[in-house]
């Protein structure tokens, strides 16, 4: 099939002009793919911003509903549980005798209101009405009803109402100086006989006014309805109090029923219920979702005319400057790819391209020698960070050894100090000579022993040492710190010293022709994700794994393949790291990287 394509495209092509084809294959592989990819991304976009923005104006209703739920059952609350007060029923149902009965109960009533009253913000009025003839009315929180002016009517008749009304707590609007709501429940025992009235006056602003000013910056309106479909509260406040069926929401509002939403007309209409069978119900005008989606076609217009004209400017540069004489230097560079520096490309031209085949001709010259230097220069970088890795001593080891010594010295006496100063001694001589990184390993072992006398001084008879070395096995050669670490690590994070029973082995062994380290501990172990990171030779986690890498490097650049870090280990079990390099009777030197 591929053949039968390029012999049918050659053959289609062959009369044309390579710029011919040039521009045929711009047209094919540039232009209708950035057109198709731009219509394509043009309307994923516009549906993604529509999508975007209609989950945002829901989200923005739902938090409103939330937020005017909780307020709404804050204030419910208050009326419910003075409504439902035993003590209160008690004292408007009983008949007096005399006006001291009437006092004890005025300032019972005072006492325990006049605070709850307080308990929300807004609150500017609380009554408790009654019609009880033997108790009279302070005017402070007990009244009766009479011929004055409360909310919409008389307090005469506002009490009927609610007595006569079968719903216990009703919401209205009180007209006034400002925007204000009125709460009236019914004070009833629980038979449901009842025995007065509860009016709360709350301000509009610290209620519902700041939920419903300015929704959806300014791009939409909010409506909160209560369970007769008559508007409690709005962002035009000229509609506080109609019944829905007189507002212009009255033909959205049969369309749409319970939680549901609608877009007509460039608007976005949803109705959310809340508790006591009150909704929430938000429209929203689409232009702000318009002007985007009208950005994001010119943006995208833009930029696909952009990158076709910038394409366009680079096939012109690409047809004024293609030469057959590259495919030349194309097989020379191969060659060299492959590792054959003695070529050349015949140029007899001085135009630009002749110089670029004369200055090819002197790089494939100088190439060998560079790789070269560039070789040996990786080689010695190598081997200055190794050194340089050597002279880095814990400095919380320092400090915590100089410690022990102050301390020991103060408290048990010279000979502590003098072991500890002797193990020291032995452990900086050893770590802080750098004339050369490969040792005898029975000065490794010394180093690794000091190590853990000084371990053994910081936390005695904690931890079992046990040694397992071949009786050749010392005199033989090794790289420099590859022992010392490992045991390091068992301390600081297998946390040897924390575990009972503990015990580290090192085992050194000799099988052929080759020298095995084992160092096994009872420690913490670690988890199976951390042992593959450092099986892969990462970072395994903070100042974690990153010495056994140094060990992996140094171990393939001394010995290549042969040198080999292996590590077993479970949580709570214990570690198993394993060292293998070759048996080496004179000094090992750094292999040269092919």
């Amino acid at each position: 099939m591929r053949r039968w394509i390029e012999r049918n495209t050659i053959r289609l092509t062959r009369r044309m002009s390579l710029r011919g084809k040039i521009v045929l294959l711009y047209g094919l592989i540039v232009v209708i793919p950035t057109i198709i990819l731009g219509v394509g991304a043009g309307y994923l976009a516009l549906q993604n911003v529509r999508d975007n923005y209609i989950v945002t104006i829901n989200e923005a209703v739902r938090q409103t509903t939330q937020s005017v739920e909780f307020r709404k059952q804050s204030y419910d609350l208050l009326a419910n549980r003075t409504g439902t007060d035993g003590e209160l029923i008690s004292r408007l149902s009983r008949t007096y005798t005399s006006f001291t009965e009437q006092l004890e109960s005025v300032n019972y009533i005072d006492r325990s209101f006049q605070v709850m009253s307080r308990y929300l913000p807004g609150i500017e009025n609380f009554r408790i009405y009654h019609d009880n003839p033997t108790l009279t009315e302070d005017g402070g929180l007990l009244w009766k009803p009479s011929g004055r002016l409360l909310n919409h009517t008389d307090e005469k008749s506002w009490y009927d109402s609610v007595m006569a009304s079968p719903i216990a707590l009703q919401w209205s609007d009180a007209p006034g100086e400002h925007a204000q709501l009125a709460v009236s429940r019914k004070i009833t025992n629980a038979t449901g006989y009842t025995y007065g009235a509860i009016y709360m006056l709350l301000d509009y602003n610290s209620v519902f006014g700041e939920l419903m000013d300015r929704p959806f910056k300014g791009s939409g309106s909010l409506f909160l309805l209560d369970e007769n479909d008559r508007i409690i509260a709005a962002s035009d406040r000229s509609l506080i109090g109609k019944p829905v069926g007189e507002t212009a929401l009255s033909k959205l509002w049969t369309s749409v029923k319970e939680d549901a939403s609608r877009t007509n007309n460039g608007e976005y209409f949803t109705v959310r219920h809340i508790n006591g069978e009150w909704k929430v119900a938000a429209l929203i005008q689409m232009r702000q979702m318009e002007k985007q989606s009208a950005f994001i076609v010119y943006s995208i217009v833009a930029i696909t005319v952009f990158f076709l004209f910038f394409s366009l400017f680079l096939v012109r540069i690409v047809l004024k400057n293609i030469v057959f004489r590259i495919r030349k230097l194309g097989h020379r560079m191969s060659d060299i790819a492959e590792g054959d520096f003695d070529v050349s490309v015949q140029s007899k031209s001085t135009d630009e391209l002749g110089d670029l085949e004369l200055m090819f001709n002197q790089m494939a010259g100088k190439l060998g020698s560079v790789i070269e230097m560039l070789s040996s220069a990786k080689l010695e970088e190598k081997e200055s960070s190794f050194r340089a890795l050597q002279a880095q001593i814990n400095p919380h080891f320092i400090y915590n050894s100089l410690s022990l010594l102050q301390w020991r010295a103060l408290d048990q006496g010279d000979h502590t100090q003098v072991e500890t100063i002797e193990a020291l001694t032995t452990f900086y001589r050893f770590a802080l000579d750098n004339t050369s990184n490969v040792t005898l390993i029975h000065n490794e072992l010394e180093h690794v022993k000091a190590y853990l006398d000084i371990q053994q001084l910081r936390y005695p008879e904690r931890v079992r040492i046990e040694w397992d070395i071949d009786e050749d096995v010392p005199e033989l050669y090794s790289i420099k710190l590859i022992l010392q670490p490992i045991v390091e690590n068992a301390y600081i994070h297998g946390k040897i010293f924390t575990r009972p029973h503990a015990y580290i082995v090192i085992r050194v062994k000799r099988f052929n022709n080759q020298v095995r380290y084992e160092v096994m501990d009872n420690g913490t172990g670690m988890d199976s994700k951390t042992l593959e990171r450092i099986q892969n030779g990462e970072k395994a986690g903070k100042g974690n794994g990153f010495g056994l890498r140094n060990i992996r490097e140094r171990l393939h650049l001394y010995f290549g393949e042969a040198g080999k870090l292996h590590v077993e280990s479970s949580p709570d079990t214990g570690t198993l790291i394993r060292i293998t390099m070759p048996v080496y009777t004179h000094k090992p030197h750094i292999q040269r990287e092919g």
